[in-house]
Formats: C-alpha cells, sequence, structure tokens
C-alpha cells in the first residue's frame, strides 16, 4: 500500500531554496524522520540524513568553523539534522550554515520543540520558517481509506489514535505499541530537559488529566492531589504542551459577566495516547466518557486540519457559570465561528446567551455522522 504524502509536504518544497532553514516540530514516532527522508529522495540526495542524536555528528555539529562544517556535510545541496535539538548551541551553529552557504537548504526537526525553539530563536531570527507535524489526519489518510470506510473504522481510531505506526496495526500489536509509546517516548524529552527522576509524577498528572478532558483545569487542584505545588504543576504541563502531548484551550470572554474566564480546557493531541494512559480500550460506544473522547478526537482533527492548511485562528471553548456551553471557537478576522460536538445527531439550539452577546458569529454542531464536513 503506498505511503501516505503528508499534507504539510508541499507547504514546506514550496519554500526550499528560498534561503530559509527549513524545522519541522513535532512528537517523537510522528513521522518527522520519514517526511524528511522523503523530501530528500525528492532531490537525490539521500545521503544528506544526519541523526543527531548519534554523538559523532552531535560533536561534528558543535564545531563552527565554516570550512570543517562544509567538510563534514560535502558538497551536498540539502541536507537534514533529525533531533537537532541533541547538538548544543545548534541555533548558532544554524546560523553559520545559513550565513556561509546561502545555498545550502538546511532541514532540522525536533521532537522537543522547548528546546529546539529556545536554541534557534535569536540566532535564526529571519532566516528560518517552522512547522508542525502531528500524527496521522483522517484528511492523510483518505489516501488509504474512503470517506465511508474511515467513517467504518472511528471506533478503531477513537480507540487507538492515528499515530503512523499504529494506525494500521492489529488491534493487538496496537496496544503494545501505544503503550510503549506513552510509557516511555512521550516522556523522554522531558526528563532529560528538566533532569527529572519521578516520571511517577508526570504519569500521574497525565492520568488526571486524561479523566477532566472537556472540562476547565484547576491547577490547584491536581497539586493538592498530586502533592506538588501548582507552580510544578503549571510547568510539567506547559511541557507537555511543548513536547506536543497535550494542548490547551483558554475560556472566551469578553461580553458576558457570567462567562468563564479563567481556567483553560486541555486535550491530547492523540486520543490513543489518552486511552494507553488511562488503560481503556474498550468500544467507545459502551464507555461513558464517550463523549468527552469524541469531543477531544475532533478538535484534535480540527487542529490538525488548521495546521497542514497553515491557517492560524484564535481558538476557545465558551462557557458561562449557569452551564451553557459550546465545545470549541476559531476566531478569523473578528468572526466567531463556534462548534458544538455531539455523538449523535439530535435538535440542538445555540445557547440564547452566546446568540445574544455574539449575534455576527457562526455556530455548527458536529456529530460521527457528519463530521468530515469540517475535517477534509
Amino acid at each position: 500500500m503506498q505511503a501516505v504524502q503528508r499534507h504539510i509536504q508541499p507547504k514546506i518544497e514550496r519554500w526550499l531554496f528560498r534561503r530559509k532553514v527549513i524545522i519541522i516540530y513535532g512528537a517523537r514516532q510522528v513521522g518527522k524522520t520519514t517526511l524528511a527522508k522523503t523530501l530528500l529522495e525528492k532531490f537525490d540526495q539521500t545521503d544528506g540524513y544526519f541523526n543527531c542524536e548519534t554523538p559523532s555528528v552531535s560533536a561534528a555539529l558543535e564545531n563552527r568553523e565554516p570550512e570543517l562544517l562544509r567538510r563534514f556535510i560535502g558538497n551536498k545541496k540539502i541536507v537534514v539534522f533529525d533531533e537537532a535539538q541533541n547538538v548544543p548551541n545548534i541555533g548558532l551553529t544554524l546560523k553559520i550554515f545559513a550565513d556561509t552557504f546561502p545555498d545550502l537548504q538546511i532541514i532540522a526537526t525536533g521532537s522537543s520543540s522547548f528546546e529546539l525553539a529556545n536554541r534557534t530563536s535569536e540566532p535564526l531570527t529571519g532566516r528560518s520558517l517552522q512547522f508542525t507535524l502531528l500524527p496521522f489526519s483522517l484528511a492523510e489518510i483518505e489516501q488509504w481509506y474512503n470517506i465511508f470506510e474511515i467513517k467504518s473504522q472511528l471506533d478503531h481510531f477513537l480507540t487507538y489514535g492515528l499515530y503512523p505506526e499504529i494506525v494500521k496495526a492489529p488491534i493487538d500489536e496496537a496496544q503494545v505499541l501505544l503503550e510503549d509509546l506513552s510509557g516511555k517516548y512521550l516522556y523522554k524529552d522531558i526528563l532529560a530537559f528538566e533532569n527529572l527522576k519521578r516520571s511517577d509524577v508526570l504519569h500521574k498528572l497525565l492520568q488526571l488529566l486524561a479523566l477532566q478532558i472537556g472540562h476547565e483545569v484547576s491547577y490547584h487542584e491536581l497539586a493538592n492531589t498530586l502533592k506538588i505545588n501548582s507552580r510544578t504543576v503549571e510547568r510539567y504541563i506547559d511541557l507537555l504542551e511543548k513536547v506536543f502531548v497535550i494542548f490547551r484551550l483558554r475560556p472566551l470572554s469578553r461580553n458576558l459577566r457570567k462567562e468563564i474566564s479563567k481556567r483553560n480546557k486541555i486535550y491530547f493531541y492523540d486520543v490513543g495516547v489518552r486511552n494507553a494512559i488511562l488503560q481503556q480500550y474498550q468500544p467507545p460506544e459502551i464507555r461513558v466518557d464517550k463523549g468527552s473522547l469524541w469531543e477531544n478526537f475532533f478538535i484534535a482533527e480540527r487542529l490538525k486540519y488548521l495546521l497542514n492548511n497553515q491557517l492560524n485562528p484564535n481558538r476557545y471553548f465558551w462557557r458561562t457559570l449557569n452551564q451553557q456551553e459550546l465545545d470549541y471557537i476559531e476566531e478569523s478576522d473578528n468572526i466567531l465561528h463556534a462548534y458544538e460536538v455531539k455523538w449523535k445527531p439530535g435538535n440542538y439550539k445555540v445557547p440564547p446567551s452566546f446568540a445574544k452577546a455574539y449575534p455576527n458569529s457562526k455556530v455548527e454542531f458536529v456529530n460521527t455522522e457528519n463530521f468530515d464536513s469540517f475535517l477534509f
């Protein structure tokens, strides 16, 4: 079966050889290496791949003498530095490449955005473009399945997620791969960056977050449960977001006194990871959390749609103290486009307070039967 072309690939190709360092961020195992090697193959430069987790490669790139750097990469026109965050002060090295060899195309990948961003942001000001790669989107796997086949397998995707290695794996293998991913790879960068010994705290925090998807999260309550301070909770959540495990939605609060304005909602980039953390693999139809699971899935898929199409609206949820709510909102050009996410079709109404406060907004009702209208 053909390989899936990532929707972000043509967006990256547009910027190749335009004197920009291309940086591809994303969690481990989402396909950054595969994408980078695919780009190399298009230019017959398969020997231009350098794994920066290899000590010899990392050491060679620490040397910032231009002639030694050129000798290391040879006469290649395009090179990939994979997991570039492993090279100390990688930003300075990339700056030397960009300034000294402007016709050389560099692609750098990183699984931990906080490290790679911190090490490249100032040295590469004006010299780089950033792209984010997430697990497969439903729109991407339409290259394998038509929309009817996708809908027929929706329960499988809601249970095991859309990481490339897992999408087509048999159920018994999918569960093993998920648990290996969620128990090892997701924490690797944070544990190294923070020099943490207690991965159990991170795992317990993720379990608590997994149980609260669709609800506002209190850092104070999480801290009390974990017996750590609130600042530490906030720091861990920030790091988990920067390694692409979770993402936050902030509340929309502008016009109404009763609008919730402080607590965020937190979702997982991949619901398979969320299920592995909770050890819950039951069919969605019989699960008590199927509404929250579907809400997380749709919002994550919508985020992939935006990233893959290089759209960047403001994103929110909306809720009032008297429990009127809308699950997800995008704002572009001062126009609000809201989505209420439901498991099944039904007769739903726009919350009166929202309609009155935001009369020019648009509200859509999304369910497991019509979701493709908003994701493809």
